[in-house]
Formats: structure tokens, C-alpha cells, sequence
């Protein structure tokens, strides 16, 4: 099984990466800039031909929240056209496509886990480009999977579970938001349950299969707690520690609005494909124990 992942360096495409060299049937190529563009609709189907692939994740996005508000025309060209353009490319190839995006096209309104038929009402730019994203790839593709994940982390790039070690060095108190809830994602997880859900995409002689799934680590908590559980794990492991204090969202106003419950329900990826996600609190600990290893080297 050979697999084209839009993007290099982001979190999930270097996990995706790194869990395919444990498989002996699947390789794993990375594509992005200045080969494959999302701004430039002609290097997309091109590029994914060459690759020869057998199924294309589309993983590469504009993810700056914040920075987003000040830039739309950017993001959307990246969120929404580019995924479309990378979706209609693996159409033309006959491939399936599975394409990444987030909670935030949730308002975080309601009460309890989000369900993959829930209206969306994104609450930032950022959001909007994602659904608009969705949407784009559905049309272009039949064959096509869309995986809403959230808070997710790793030991690439930058993330929470990073920057709480980060300030835990030079701080004796951190102050984090305790009233926005989720669902920490580790993409060494998602990318290992991506690999499965790939294998049977492409074996697939029906549609059954393909739609809109949420994947997301098991367990629900905040931001706050999330630090906490972090930098006792460090602590116990010989690593930077700092007290959590709780602050509210009101308190730290950022240009883009969070959805105060990003928690995500599960039950029908887990119905279709039989994966379970790990408890957040296993794969965090996993996570600060490689970290801390990696910076000691």
C-alpha cells in the first residue's frame, strides 16, 4: 500500500511517517511546497500522479488560529480550495481521499459529546475554511473520508503537551483556561488508526465505508486539567514542573473565539472500523516520557 500525504512537517504527516516504517506493506510519501502548493491549483494533481499512490490523505493545511481572522483569503484558499483541488486530484486518479479537519467547525453550544450529524456553526475564520473544506472534498470525491480530530499533540512541531514543558522550565506557576473541553488527540494515535482505515478504503467495493468520522483520543477534559496531568507526568519523570492555575477564557482573549466544548463523540468510527483510541491520559504520558528522553540526548 503506498500513500501520498499533502505537507511535510506537519504533526500527523511526520507520525504518519514514522508508523509506516513499522508496516511492511505500507510506504508512506510526504509531498508540500514548492512541489505540491494548495495556493496553486497546477502542481496538485501532477505532483500526487508521480507519487503513484494508492490513496491520498490530505493532511496539509493553514492552522493558525489567530492569525487567520487577519488573513481569509489565505486560509480559505488553503482550507477550502486547496483540499478541494487535492480531493478532485484523487478523484481523476481514481483514488479515495482522506482529509483531515477539526471541532472547530463546532460553536461549542452544546451539551455532551458533538455526533458527526450535528450542524456546524464554526466561530472563527479558521473554522469556516475547514467546513467550507468539507464540503469541497465531499463533491469532488465520492470515495472520500473525513476525519474531524482535535487538540491533538505529538513529539513534532508545536503543540500544548510541548509549550506546558517549554514554560514549565522557566516558571514556577503557568496559567492555563479551564473552561474549554475536549479531547486530547495524540497523532502517533490518529496516524496508526489512518493506517488501518486506509486498507480497508482502498479494499472497499462499496460506499459504506466512506463519510464524515471523528477521531479523537478517549476521555474528556479541560485545558487546564490536560496541563496539570502533563506536568506531573514530567515531574515524576525528573522533568519541568509548574503549578496550573485556572484562568478563564475571558480572562485570555485571543483574536479568534475557541469553542468552549470541543469534545467530540467517537461511537461510529469505532462502529465502522472496530478501532478504539486510547485513554488521553496513556498516550500523554507516552508522549512528556519520549520528550523528555529526546531532550536529554
Amino acid at each position: 500500500m503506498r500513500i501520498v500525504v499533502t505537507g511535510c512537517s506537519g504533526q500527523l504527516a511526520r507520525s504518519l511517517v514514522e508508523r509506516s516504517r513499522e508496516r511492511a506493506d505500507t510506504e508512506v510519501v510526504t509531498v508540500g511546497r514548492p512541489y505540491l502548493d494548495l495556493t496553486r491549483a497546477e502542481t496538485i494533481l501532477p505532483t500526487i500522479e508521480r507519487c503513484r499512490p494508492d490513496l491520498v490523505i490530505s493532511a496539509a493545511a493553514y492552522t493558525a488560529v489567530d492569525q487567520a481572522e487577519a488573513e481569509p483569503e489565505l486560509a480559505f484558499a488553503v482550507n477550502a480550495t486547496g483540499a478541494g483541488a487535492v480531493s478532485e486530484a484523487a478523484a481523476c486518479l481514481g483514488l479515495p481521499v482522506i482529509h483531515v479537519s477539526t471541532d472547530y467547525v463546532f460553536d461549542g453550544s452544546k451539551e455532551g459529546a458533538y455526533v458527526e450529524d450535528d450542524p456546524p456553526a464554526p466561530l472563527s475564520v479558521y473554522g469556516a475554511t475547514k467546513l467550507a473544506g468539507e464540503k469541497a472534498v465531499a463533491a469532488a470525491n465520492p470515495r472520500h473520508l473525513i476525519l474531524r480530530t482535535a487538540w491533538v499533540y505529538s513529539p513534532f512541531g508545536k503543540n500544548f503537551v510541548k509549550t506546558m514543558l517549554r514554560l514549565a522550565e522557566n516558571r514556577e506557576e503557568v496559567q492555563v483556561v479551564a473552561d474549554q473541553w475536549g479531547n486530547p488527540s495524540s497523532a502517533l494515535d490518529i496516524a496508526e488508526a489512518v493506517l488501518e482505515v486506509a486498507a480497508r478504503m482502498i479494499q472497499a467495493t462499496d460506499d459504506s465505508v466512506f463519510g464524515v468520522y471523528h477521531l479523537v483520543g478517549t476521555g474528556v477534559t479541560n485545558r487546564a486539567d490536560l496541563a496539570r496531568h502533563v506536568l506531573a507526568v514530567s515531574r515524576t519523570r525528573g522533568g519541568p514542573w509548574a503549578l496550573v492555575r485556572d484562568v478563564t477564557t475571558a480572562e485570555f482573549p485571543t483574536p479568534a473565539r475557541r469553542p468552549a466544548n470541543s469534545s467530540l463523540s467517537t461511537a461510529r468510527f469505532s462502529a465502522t472500523f472496530g478501532c478504539v483510541m486510547p485513554a488521553w491520559q496513556h498516550s500523554v504520558e507516552t508522549a512528556v516520557e519520549r520528550l523528555l528522553r529526546d531532550g536529554r540526548r
